[in-house]
């Protein structure tokens, strides 16, 4: 290393501390806001309002949690991109926010990749595929396609908004088999669901953990789970493999991000305080029970990269669906 060098590197490590003072005299010195890019009710409301107080504790300042939905998380997600990079705002985004938004969106208004700062992710989430038991006879999934074949554009299926990872499963679960529906899209989960027991929509696709009430007392029938296993929450639901749909997958998963250009010691110092979180038994042992188990170990550099790859793995799959929202 020439002398030049070595004092750049000098020069680069004594600003980091400096980078991280200029927000206050230490960082976090104010409340840190959590946007959470979809309504109330859903799996990224409910997961970061149980990391939130831990993360409060761990970073010494109050965490604020606020729901900006809209777009298929794209408007609270877009919000944060824009922000100055101070450390003050961060966003609980998904796959539905990055791979998924990149394939629908034509003149999507935020780079996942340039205008976000990638953090750590939280947890992955499977997604299971179910029907309403109000009006439908269909018990399995053979029958399902069945009626759905007879009855092209007849039955119609919902979710959480334009984008997001429950419209894209459907459109692919369409797509797969040869058939057609109509998407209702909801501004929050809890519609979907009131709608889906009512019979308005005759299907949805989703977390486990949101079905299984449903699934439980009989007012919705869960017929597959688009992963390589079982979920634990539902045994006795089979995997997409096993009801004749080779090669379907569909899973989401959470994570924090902040501006771009977000300070490296402010990136790496949030990073640290999601995995302790996340290692604390009390909320790995809720995520289990959810069935969406955690995603510890992720340094910022790793999730970057990760979420560059879903970038593309999900982007040639949206445009196959047909699914848009411009």
């Amino acid at each position: 290393m020439t002398t030049t060098t070595r004092r750049a590197a000098l020069a680069l490590t004594l600003m980091a501390p400096s980078i991280v003072r200029a927000q206050g005299t230490r960082w976090p010195d104010r409340p840190i806001r959590m946007i959470v890019p979809f309504g109330t009710g859903g799996g990224t409301d409910i997961t970061m309002r149980l990391l939130a107080p831990k993360l409060a504790q761990i970073l010494g300042v109050s965490v604020v949690v606020e729901n900006r939905p809209g777009g298929g998380s794209t408007v609270g997600t877009d919000y944060v991109a824009k922000l100055p990079p101070d450390g003050a705002t961060f966003v609980f985004a998904t796959l539905s926010s990055t791979g998924l938004a990149v394939g629908l969106y034509r003149n999507l208004p935020y780079d996942p990749v340039r205008d976000l700062t990638a953090i750590a992710p939280t947890n992955f989430i499977p997604i299971c595929h179910s029907i309403t038991t109000r009006g439908l006879t269909a018990r399995t999934t053979e029958e399902w396609i069945a009626a759905l074949r007879a009855n092209p554009g007849r039955y119609s299926y919902g979710s959480a908004g334009v984008g997001t990872s429950g419209h894209i499963a459907s459109a692919a679960f369409l797509t797969q088999t040869g058939t057609e529906a109509v998407h209702v899209p909801y501004r929050a989960p809890g519609q979907v669901y009131t709608a889906l027991i009512a019979g308005e929509i005759q299907f949805n696709s989703d977390i486990p953990s949101l079905m299984l009430p449903y699934h439980t007392d009989g007012q919705a029938r869960t017929l597959f789970v688009a992963t390589d296993e079982r979920s634990s929450l539902m045994p006795d639901v089979p995997t997409a493999a096993e009801v004749g749909l080779p090669g379907y997958k569909s899973y989401s998963w959470y994570g924090v991000f902040g501006p771009a250009n977000l300070p490296a010691p402010i990136t790496t110092r949030m990073a640290s305080a999601i995995d302790e979180a996340l290692a604390d038994p009390a909320i790995s042992a809720r995520l289990e029970a959810m069935g969406t188990p955690t995603m510890r170990g992720y340094t910022p550099e790793r999730f970057a990269q990760y979420v560059k790859d879903e970038i593309a793995l999900w982007v040639p799959i949206v445009r196959a669906s047909g699914a848009t929202a411009d």
